[in-house]
């Protein structure tokens, strides 16, 4: 075949005009051949056939690609199944996640897996804060409901009785005292669950003790950081209420007339769909506080810029992860409490104002409550931590590090306590150890857990 009309010539262009006999040699030719001796021509070769040329042995044998299409060596394909091609070698898992970016998987299985490898130091905790926090409001639910049995039973003494006004007094204070308590001791429980995560990944288990002598220099830290969170999300709805208590009491609405409420109800419902898309953003963004400092030792403000730096760019998967992350926990608490709750709420409301009766609903309310929190409060810890870890993988490619100390403790046999110094800030990308305004320096000093020349060996 030729790219133009003609015969082909017999000898191709650069070729010498003494050529070696062709393979098997040509039928009826006398000479020599370059098949083995005795050999004829080749099975089911056609003896009218033109021989065939061969390259001549002084010259490598040398191709043109073809002039229509030519070759390009194609790239690997990714691994799929049972097909040929290249396949990344998988992360290396030495704790409750691979350390590697963490998919929404990876993160709720390293969740499951940080409170089964440590139950005491996450569940134990966990049931004793919701156990000191629960009572009260469980003592008022109890109360409550024995008022409303009272007025069940005389449903004409409610005119009369202050029986139903106490008992919604008694919830309401309990449940205040109860919202205080959770506070603390919930801010108290992010520092020390957290400790527990941050050896977990290396696949290290640490006490209750140890992780509380960890944690205990970033309470107060831990106690503003909510205090100044909640300021921020709450101030739209407390600038609402000054405005609101400044109208009233100017006499705004002593005239308002119908179309002047309607009014003022539009206004309020715009505030709050306004408000809605402002408390999510904030949330999002400031998420990743609490673990910044209690893994990296930052103060108040620098955690939160620290977290609105790591939430940018990705804070719609954030957001996901965290509402899922809510979702889940109100529905597994639900499920947990409702026999409980359904059990103490019925023998508050039938046991006639007696006082062993409300001890007993008390205490069905608490256990509920109990069962529940110690459930969820580890599980939404350990999501915001594996959040926290992922940012950083993304956004730092500190999996390198994690994965450094790794083979390290594996060299070892053993998990070196000093793994707690890798979530210093001085390993984060782009710093040098002892940068920064940090809360102290890192826990093994400055040369770290593995010796002067940190994780990656001399530097040049």
């Amino acid at each position: 075949m030729t790219d133009g009309p003609g015969s082909t010539p017999d000898m191709p262009s650069g070729w010498a005009a003494e050529q070696p006999p062709p393979y098997g040699g040509a039928a009826g030719a006398a000479g020599p051949s370059w098949a083995s001796p005795g050999a004829g021509a080749p099975q089911g070769a056609n003896p009218s056939a033109p021989p065939p040329i061969a390259p001549p042995p002084s010259a490598p044998y040398q191709s043109a690609p073809h002039p229509a299409a030519p070759y390009a060596p194609a790239p690997y394909a990714p691994y799929a199944g049972g097909q040929y091609g290249y396949r990344a070698p998988d992360a290396p898992r030495p704790g409750i996640i691979p350390l590697r970016p963490l998919t929404l998987g990876d993160i709720l299985d390293g969740t499951i897996k940080l409170i089964r490898s440590n139950p005491k130091a996450t569940l134990g905790l966990s049931a004793i804060v919701a156990a000191v926090t629960g009572i009260p409001a469980a003592i008022g639910q109890a109360i409550s409901f024995g008022s409303l049995g009272d007025l069940m039973a005389d449903p004409y003494a409610a005119e009369t009785a202050s029986a139903p006004i106490a008992g919604l007094a008694a919830q309401y204070i309990g449940t205040i005292i109860s919202y205080v308590m959770t506070f603390v001791g919930t801010t108290v429980l992010t520092g020390v669950l957290t400790r527990v995560l941050g050896r977990a990944v290396f696949g290290g288990r640490i006490t209750v003790g140890e992780a509380w002598r960890l944690a205990r220099s970033r309470v107060l830290a831990l106690f503003g950081l909510v205090l100044l969170q909640a300021l921020i999300l709450l101030l739209p709805l407390l600038a609402l209420v000054a405005v609101f208590v400044i109208m009233v009491a100017a006499g705004a609405f002593d005239s308002m007339d119908g179309a002047a409420a309607g009014l003022g109800v539009l206004v309020g419902l715009l505030f709050f769909l306004a408000y809605i898309p402002y408390l999510l953003f904030f949330y999002t963004r400031l998420s990743l506080s609490a673990p910044a400092i209690v893994l990296e030792g930052r103060g108040v403000t620098d955690a939160m810029s620290r977290s609105w730096r790591l939430v940018k760019g990705d804070s719609w998967r954030v957001l996901g992860i965290l509402l899922l992350t809510a979702i889940l926990a109100a529905i597994i608490s639900g499920v947990l409490a409702i026999p409980f709750t359904f059990g103490g709420s019925l023998l508050g409301m039938l046991n006639s104002g007696s006082a062993g009766g409300t001890v007993i609903a008390a205490l069905l309310l608490a256990v509920g409550q109990v069962i529940a929190s110690m459930i969820t409060y580890p599980f939404q810890a350990g999501v915001t931590g594996l959040l926290y870890a992922d940012r950083r993988m993304r956004a730092e490619a500190f999996d390198l590090v994690l994965q450094t100390a790794a083979a390290q403790n594996q060299s070892q046999g053993w998990v070196h306590a000093g793994v707690d110094d890798m979530w210093h800030p001085s390993y984060a990308a782009g710093t040098q150890q002892g940068s920064g305004p940090y809360h102290g320096a890192p826990p093994y000093g400055t040369q770290g857990p593995y010796g002067p020349y940190g994780p990656y060996g001399p530097q040049a």
